[in-house]
């Protein structure tokens, strides 16, 4: 455990209404605490430390302006809450961020009154701010609503839908551009005594005046920098920005670390604004911790580490990722096939294709935060001629589902979707959790639905999904390290829709759909051990269905077992729509579907989440055991006798 920073401002610090009562500097003061409170709690647990470390000042301004939590504060994502979490009746438990039982990494609805709108899922927050908005505006007992967004998130297509929808209503809404690709740092005082001054001055200053005079009162240098800094929402530094087209008062740049200026600007924002007002506050991603300010990822999601060195205390991989072997062995394949290409919606590095991308950057396209464009983009490359692989992972190609319907599916396009992250993910939680992508995925005609059980069988699946070009494809993997099995010099097409024999019992048949193999496999150890003959079978396909694998286990056993890391109506639900419409649920064959329950698992360790769920192999033999009419407990008894 590191020691603990002094925070006597912090202190005094339990809810919002508390930082109300503090001076402009203690202000400034607690807002250097928070941070290295943030820096403290984060080396114990993990967790998203750039993004929370960028908006300290931001969180001490807007909670210390605004009367949260009657009025709505709305983060976008959600992964930069850490400060806000510490300074809205949480900091007692900040150090179980992300852990199982503890606060969730994301802000969470039912966590507290301070979060009205859970998010983990980018672009959601200007929609959201606008519905509280109206809500208040159609006689809701609501405040104000701001949403805080980042430069990458506001460039998803949500986002302009709501500013579109924002600027059309006009009423009195705050949307925070938290922008921190760009670089201005106007000296602490130049625009804030400005801005001090405009405020203290002239109450009855139009907040036009604001947004107008801001850049004019800079020295040159700086006034070149805001320029350019305008430009980033404008594509012209002296015409109206986007959001001014759209209905918005646009003000900014102003710097996102320094307090007095913050509280300069919000304060007259909120003393004068009648319609939609975006301020566009210049952060530092990782500020004040020097290790996460010059990492390439400025620190994005770290695990525990040490305070003093950032050396990140990461445990050695029993085996190789399965992000990595993707990434790996996609650069492989691309060196020998010039028509494959990827595609990835603002991950490259958490989906691999940064080694494609590192090797071969003109066959990568990273569409930015942009599933539904990815999606629709793919199946263009692959109407083109080339073989799209659309890296993303299965909770965000929620987001993009209408056109993997409409744009791909519809028209067969031979579009490669490699679904990261499926099955439950650990400390991001349910929001990450890549429970669905099974069900909505076989519903499609067209459509051929693949999940590998170790690291090898991924790289034959991409080798199956390189060759496959009479349609979409799509193959599904976990988070976290493979298992360990050897790993092929290449990858071997398998035939479409055919499973396979792990080995073979005939008292019971456990028929796996992905990287659930392993359990399966423990299972049948366990129900061996107890004078049971067990048949492990790896599905590798749940469409098409390798009905004759299936035929043969119902006919062969007492009882057949399906395990899937995925929720109800999936793998299961298919296996079971094959046997009765076939009239095989009538015979002695007992059958159990095994799949994630019907309700969202919070955060926890992979292994704990599947506990959870009912999956571990102790859940799968107890499932068999009943299925063949056998008392468990019982069963038990006679095992420790």
């Amino acid at each position: 455990m590191t020691d603990r920073p002094q925070t006597p401002v912090l202190d005094r610090v339990t809810y919002p209404a508390d930082l109300r009562r503090l001076s402009d500097p203690e202000l400034k003061q607690c807002a250097d605490e928070l941070r290295a409170e943030v820096i403290s709690a984060v080396s114990e647990t993990g967790g998203h430390l750039g993004s929370s470390l960028g908006v300290v000042e931001l969180t001490v301004a807007i909670h210390a302006v605004f009367n949260t939590p009657y009025d709505k504060l709305i983060w976008d994502v959600g992964h930069q809450c850490y400060p806000h979490k510490i300074v809205t009746g949480r900091r007692d438990r900040i150090r179980t961020l992300r852990q199982k039982n503890g606060l969730s990494g994301f802000t969470k609805r039912a966590e507290s009154d301070y979060d009205p709108f859970g998010a983990a899922h980018s672009s959601t927050s200007i929609s959201a701010a606008l519905g509280f908005t109206m809500a208040r505006e159609l006689g809701e007992a609501t405040g104000d609503a701001i949403a805080v967004i980042g430069d990458g998130s506001i460039s998803a297509g949500m986002a302009y839908e709501a500013l579109n929808n924002a600027g059309d209503y006009g009423r009195r809404l705050f949307v925070i551009l938290n922008d921190n690709e760009m670089s201005i740092a106007p000296p602490t005082g130049a625009m804030s005594r400005y801005l001090s001054n405009l405020a203290t001055n002239s109450p009855l200053a139009a907040l036009k005046d604001i947004a107008d005079g801001v850049a004019q009162h800079l020295p040159e240098p700086l006034r070149q920098g805001a320029e350019r800094a305008r430009e980033l929402v404008t594509g012209h530094s002296k015409s109206a920005t986007l959001f001014e087209h759209l209905g918005f008062t646009y003000l900014g740049p102003v710097n996102g670390h320094d307090m007095g200026e913050l509280l300069s600007v919000l304060r007259a924002a909120k003393a004068r604004a009648t319609g939609p007002v975006l301020i566009h506050a210049v952060t530092v991603k990782g500020k004040g911790y020097a290790p996460a300010e010059g990492a390439d990822d400025c620190y994005h999601g770290v695990a525990k580490f040490d305070v003093a060195t950032g050396a990140q205390k990461k445990s050695k991989p029993n085996a190789p990722s399965y992000t990595g072997v993707f990434g790996q062995t996609l650069t492989r394949m691309a060196e020998t096939d010039s028509r494959i290409v990827g595609v990835t919606a603002a991950m490259p590095g958490g989906t691999g294709l940064n080694v494609l991308q590192k090797a071969m950057p003109g066959r990568v396209f990273d569409v930015g935060i942009a599933e539904q464009h990815a999606v629709t983009f793919c199946g263009g490359l692959a109407a083109g001629g080339l073989k799209p692989f659309c890296a993303i992972y299965s909770s965000f190609l929620q987001r993009g589902y209408d056109q993997i319907v409409h744009d791909v599916a519809l028209q067969n396009l031979p579009v490669r979707f490699m679904i990261d992250r499926a099955g439950l993910v650990g400390a991001d939680g349910p929001t990450h959790a890549g429970a669905f992508d099974i069900s909505f995925l076989a519903a499609l005609p067209n459509m051929t639905v693949m999940a590998c059980a170790d690291e090898a069988e991924l790289v034959h699946m991409m080798a199956t999904a390189a060759a496959h070009d009479d349609g979409p494809i799509a193959l599904r993997y976990p988070r976290g390290e493979g298992v360990g099995v050897d790993m092929p010099e290449t990858g071997e097409v398998l035939e479409i829709g055919k499973g396979r024999i792990i080995q073979e019992g005939h008292d019971v048949a456990i028929l796996s759909f992905g990287a659930h193999l392993s359990e399966a496999r423990e299972a049948a150890k366990e129900l061996e051990a107890k004078g049971l003959s067990v048949t492990v079978a790896d599905a590798r396909f749940a469409k098409p269905l390798d009905t004759d694998l299936i035929d043969r286990l119902v006919a062969g056993h007492t009882a057949l077992v399906t395990v899937e890391q995925g929720s109800a109506l999936g793998f299961g639900g298919l296996v079971l729509h094959h046997l009765a419409a076939t009239g095989q649920l009538d015979g002695r064959c007992q059958v159990r579907t095994m799949h994630l329950p019907d309700r969202f698992i919070d955060q926890a360790s992979p292994g704990d989440m599947y506990a959870d769920a009912g999956l571990t192999a102790a859940d799968i033999a107890g499932t068999a055991l009943q299925a063949m009419g056998v008392s468990v407990a019982n069963f038990a008894g006679q095992a420790s006798a």
